[in-house]
């Protein structure tokens, strides 16, 4: 049970995370050396401007076929993941032991389960592709010799380390939620059949022991 509550309050906090590193600007950061004052963040979705007053101006990407692939993809895969997360997050909850859902179909509840850690793991994943494929291509182009040292270089956002605590949470979730599944099945085929013998009625209405417990009374 507490690998199962575990499991669920990490699925769910990297879910969350993970939606908010979809949306969020803060992909890239730039710093320009000719005006200090103003910072750029790019996001998946639109590019933004901080200035020294606090002002946040910010532009939506063009055409999504003119964005580089890393972008378009990591839209693509962004947002499966978030779907995903969200469906495993719901096909867990209900597997879960303290829900009564299914509770007279136990290998229906364990199934769910187990349905729920797996796809957890794949939204993991899809979530930790795209921000490690952008981290890759940010570096390559930030020691790109190619490029004059005055241009100014694109760096690591909040958002990309947000993102692989994120991916990190739902594979962690998931493999928690499925390994939970498999030991509750192995503790059920385990268990010993334990019946309580009903005990005889005389005719007088008297309980009396079952001969074969006469024994154990000391």
């Amino acid at each position: 049970a507490k690998a199962q509550v575990g499991g669920m309050l990490l699925a769910l906090l990297g879910w969350v995370s993970s939606c908010v590193t979809t949306f969020v600007p803060l992909w890239k950061n730039l710093n320009l050396d000719l005006n200090e004052l103003e910072v750029w963040n790019m996001g998946l979705w639109q590019v933004c401007i901080t200035q020294e007053e606090g002002v946040v101006e910010c532009q939506a990407h063009g055409s999504f076929l003119a964005l580089p692939p890393e972008l378009r993809i990591s839209r693509l895969l962004m947002c499966l993941s978030n779907g995903l997360g969200l469906l495993g997050c719901l096909l867990a909850a209900l597997g879960l032991e303290g829900w009564r859902t299914c509770e007279d179909k136990p290998g229906r509840k364990r199934r769910l389960l187990l349905a729920g850690g797996v796809t957890l793991g794949v939204a993991g994943i899809t979530t930790l592709v795209p921000i490690s494929w952008v981290a890759y291509n940010t570096v390559l182009d930030f020691w790109d010799e190619t490029v004059p040292d005055i241009v100014p270089r694109w760096e690591f956002g909040e958002a990309t380390f947000l993102g692989w605590f994120a991916g990190a949470f739902l594979a962690a979730g998931g493999l928690l939620l499925a390994c939970s599944a498999r030991s509750t099945r192995t503790a059920r085929l385990l268990a010993p059949a334990c019946r309580q013998v009903p005990a005889a009625q005389g005719p007088a209405g008297g309980h009396h022991l079952h001969p074969k417990n006469a024994d154990l009374v000391i």
